[in-house]
């Protein structure tokens, strides 16, 4: 009976990389991550004038209230409104990293 040959290295993803091969995972370095919402301009935003979402409204409401500023919050927003006086009411609260 013949024997099957054996393998003595399996190559990883990490292997490859380090060989200069090909790999299946992204470099960050050639293919940065696009930014997010986050980093986006309300007034960009594809969906801005939509209205707020009910996690937008929530947050906004708490914060409203924490910053003693019921004025702050108002159920008719759009998203982009919203995340504006988040923004805006997060900064009053010392909240922003």
């Amino acid at each position: 009976m013949a024997k099957s040959p054996t393998r003595t290295h399996v190559e990883t993803d990490e292997t490859r990389d380090r060989t200069g091969q090909e790999s299946s995972a992204p470099d960050p370095k050639r293919d940065p991550a696009p930014p997010g919402n986050t980093e986006k301009d309300p007034d960009d935003w594809v969906s801005g004038g939509e209205p707020m979402t009910g996690a937008q409204a929530s947050y906004l409401k708490t914060l409203s209230e924490q910053a003693h500023d019921p004025d702050a919050f108002a159920p008719d927003l759009t998203k982009a409104e919203a995340s504006r006086r988040i923004d805006a009411l997060k900064q009053r609260l010392s909240l922003n990293k």
